[in-house]
């Protein structure tokens, strides 16, 4: 069994991969960590991270592989995310590892994630050509039409009021860099506010300044999150980045106001 664990993170570092099935590659990043620098010092709200799997495979009782697309949930009250690249070689290290059937295999998967997050995940099966899982398009308006300069780094002063009571808006254009390896991520993030809008070229100058800025996509989104509570105190806020995807596996964190489910979904560009 791996013991990446008194390693420390796996990003960043050339790790070789197991060819059994192997837990113990699984590496958790604590939340609490990040979310003492958010206003407040803390997250308020509810969430999930939505992680769309696109190599899932195992052997069969006979040894025959299946391929399968997945979409796994942890929940935004987990004590850890979990590490990226762990989670692609963990999920690597079951190419080879027999399941006496799927059900078995999910079961697996959901308690190990589970013991690494410190809360119950979700984990659903699709087929590859599951047309459930087509991309589409976001709801709402675009902010891309906006000719509007970022600024240097995250700056809430730029999220001012518009005088609007709703608003849902998105923009392909978000981009923020790996913590560890300064990689640039990409997503669209789609944000929806009731009884309080941002105004569009503020907003856009605020999501643009995210360009240099180096958190996790966890992170990023609820940094996104609590300075629009802050700004703009609506009652309802939702803010959802479905970011591409790297080595087979897309995040996309959601935080919401409201105890709702999680939206999965994919757009054409993951």
């Amino acid at each position: 069994m791996s013991d990446s664990h008194d390693k420390g993170p796996l990003l960043g570092r050339q790790v070789a991969g197991s060819e059994v099935y192997d837990a113990g590659l699984l590496f958790p990043v604590p939340r609490e960590n990040a979310r003492r620098e958010l206003p407040g010092g803390d997250f308020p709200g509810f969430g999930e991270d939505i992680w769309q799997c696109y190599e899932l495979s195992w052997l069969d009782a006979q040894g025959c592989p299946g391929i399968y697309m997945g979409l796994i949930g942890v929940p935004a009250s987990s004590p850890n995310i979990i590490e990226s690249k762990s989670l692609k070689l963990y999920l690597n290290s079951l190419n080879g590892h027999r399941f006496d059937n799927n059900d078995a295999a999910l079961a697996c998967i959901t308690a190990d994630l589970s013991a690494v997050a410190g809360a119950t995940v979700s984990i659903e099966l699709l087929a590859i050509d599951d047309r459930a899982f087509d991309g589409g398009l976001p709801a709402g308006h675009s902010l891309d039409t906006l000719d509007v300069l970022p600024a240097a780094a995250p700056d809430a002063s730029l999220i001012v009021a518009s005088g609007a009571e709703s608003s849902l808006v998105y923009s392909h254009r978000l981009r923020s860099l790996c913590p560890v390896t300064a990689q640039p991520d990409w997503a669209t993030v789609v944000i929806e506010t009731r009884g309080a809008a941002a105004e569009a070229a503020g907003l856009m100058a605020y999501l643009l300044s995210f360009r240099e800025h180096r958190e996790f996509h966890e992170q990023c989104v609820e940094r996104i999150y609590c300075d629009i509570q802050q700004r703009l105190a609506p009652e309802y806020l939702s803010v959802h980045a479905l970011y591409t995807r790297r080595g087979g596996l897309a995040i996309c964190p959601w935080r919401c106001s409201d105890p709702l489910a999680a939206p999965r979904y994919r757009l054409n560009r993951q």
